[in-house]
């Protein structure tokens, strides 16, 4: 089956595509999660941190359906913007900045009013961090974390040239214990936006037909890589050892079956076998400074199964697979049996992929960062056309 497109709408794309972009600004008041001891009191200043609020501003593009992706998601918007939180105890956590891009679709729209979901990614950088000046700072250890936000907007005309958001969001910081500790901040902030169309006009949407969709059948080969820190408490190291501690390897393998059940989404289940470095890490002091231990090659290894949904966006597609390991030899305080790990990956080169993939446990404890290359196999059952880009 194939989609075709009329000369009409052909002119209406042109038109729709060529100016349908707005500066956004945004207000947040919040809470911050009690998740660790740092914000619970144990500080400098002997006071819980509970509060924070936040500034933003978006760079945004309104799709119009130029593509038929666009008209899949109920033509989302999509973008880049600037973040500035701030936080009660700056003294010890710094007013960082971070950078992101942003994707925000309707789960319902009544033509230029929509309720929505929106999901950011980015770095923050300027954190007064984990060190010999700020002891107590155990939610980051380095000046540098990721950004991760996930919230929900009522989006509606106000008047002329400007649109109006209101809503709720969840933000997670962290560096994924790239440098330790790093327990993370966690909040939750109900805020404003108001958006300003540089062209006064909105924007009009394209409505073509859609292909029947045929599920089918894909086989995933991924190969990650990532390091993790580990600090080590104990006497007769230097300072400088003591606060940077030592980097140990992640490696892992993991072998996917989906199901692709919709032009958006697919469905399936892995298993994964992991190196990780960092299990039974063990150090020998040489004059203040210290060096790891080699251990056996087997006691690091991990055989884990978990379920995969990816969520699919043109060439991206955002990974949740939470597992469960099956094989692990024991060692006192290691992470728990049960983990969860999302990701962001994009289609490189026809069957190739990219991806960058947080592991993490207890939904708000990272563990540590996979960067992986992968290969699909795709099956299709006597199918004429998978999906049509227009």
């Amino acid at each position: 089956m194939t989609c075709r497109i009329t000369q009409a709408q052909e002119n209406k794309r042109s038109l729709s595509g060529s100016a349908n972009y707005s500066v956004s600004g945004t207000y947040q008041k919040g809470k911050v999660f009690p998740t660790n001891d740092f914000v619970n009191g144990q500080n400098a200043a002997f006071d819980s941190i509970d509060e924070y609020q936040t500034m933003a501003i978006q760079f945004e593009k309104q799709t119009t359906g130029n593509a038929l992706w666009e008209q899949l998601y109920l033509y989302p918007r999509y973008g880049a913007g600037i973040y500035i939180p701030f936080f009660e105890n700056r003294n010890e956590l710094g007013v960082p900045v971070a950078v992101y891009g942003f994707f925000s679709a309707p789960f319902i729209r009544w033509q230029h009013m929509s309720f929505n979901y929106k999901i950011a990614l980015g770095l923050a950088y300027g954190w007064k961090h984990f060190g010999p000046g700020n002891i107590y700072n155990v939610a980051l250890g380095s000046s540098f974390s990721a950004y991760i936000d996930a919230g929900i907007q009522f989006n509606f005309p106000l008047f002329k040239s400007f649109d109006l958001a209101a809503g709720i969001g969840l933000s997670h910081f962290s560096n994924g214990a790239l440098k330790k500790p790093n327990f993370g901040l966690n909040t939750i902030a109900p805020g404003l936006s108001l958006h300003y169309r540089l062209n006064s006009n909105h924007p009009d949407f394209i409505v073509q037909s859609v292909p029947l969709f045929k599920a089918y059948n894909e086989w995933h080969f991924s190969l990650y890589g990532g390091a993790k820190n580990v600090l080590f408490d104990t006497t007769n190291i230097n300072l400088k050892q003591k606060f940077s501690g030592l980097y140990f390897p992640e490696i892992g393998i993991s072998t996917t079956i989906s199901r692709v059940v919709s032009y958006k989404s697919k469905i399936g289940f892995g298993l994964m076998l992991a190196y990780d470095g960092a299990i039974d890490a063990q150090i020998e002091i040489e004059n203040g400074g210290i060096e790891s231990i080699e251990s056996p090659f087997y006691t690091k290894l991990s055989i884990s199964i978990y379920p995969s949904y990816e969520l699919i966006i043109d060439k991206f597609s955002i990974l949740i697979q939470p597992g469960v390991y099956l094989l692990r030899k024991h060692f006192a305080a290691q992470s728990p049996v049960f983990y969860q790990r999302i990701g962001l990956h994009y289609k490189l080169y026809k069957n190739l992929n990219i991806g960058i993939n947080l592991h993490a446990y207890q939904f708000h404890v990272s563990d540590f960062i996979e960067w992986s290359i992968g290969y699909t196999l795709r099956y299709k059952e006597n199918q004429e056309n998978v999906f049509i880009k227009s």
